[in-house]
């Protein structure tokens, strides 16, 4: 049983830790979101953007979920992979979305494996980080 002092260190923990995957999450959205709006070319936007968007969700879902979850990198890229194939399969339009612009930005519209591949580096490198952190 935690005395009062421990569970109130402990809770003061948990709180900057959130605040930190929070600030790390706007962070990493707003240059999210730069690449989009302003970044046309043939490497950053198609390559740097589809890996960073699997980090970004990875933060997200860190705000929430603070103990350590090996298997989260994994379930994120499964995630990400998932909506990649939903787009193979034209999901924006079978739920007839396709006039909806946030949605069709939000899911996509173009399926292409490269992408994939995209999602499977960024988890790696949350994996990596994780590892490298736990090592300290």
């Amino acid at each position: 049983m935690l005395s009062l002092k421990a569970y109130k260190e402990e809770r003061n923990r948990s709180v900057l830790k959130r605040i930190e995957h929070l600030l790390i999450f706007i962070f990493l959205l707003a240059i999210e979101v730069l690449i989009a709006l302003f970044v046309h070319d043939n490497f950053i936007r198609p390559y740097v953007g589809d890996m960073l968007v699997v980090i970004v969700i990875y933060f997200f879902v860190r705000i929430f979920i603070l103990e350590k979850y090996k298997y989260l990198p994994a379930i994120i890229f499964a995630f990400a992979a998932g909506i990649e194939v939903c787009q193979f399969f034209h999901i924006v339009e079978r739920l007839g979305l396709s006039d909806n612009t946030f949605m069709r930005i939000l899911i996509g519209s173009t399926f292409d494996i490269k992408d994939i591949a995209c999602y499977g580096i960024g988890s790696i490198l949350i994996q990596m980080a994780e590892w490298v952190k736990g090592k300290r």
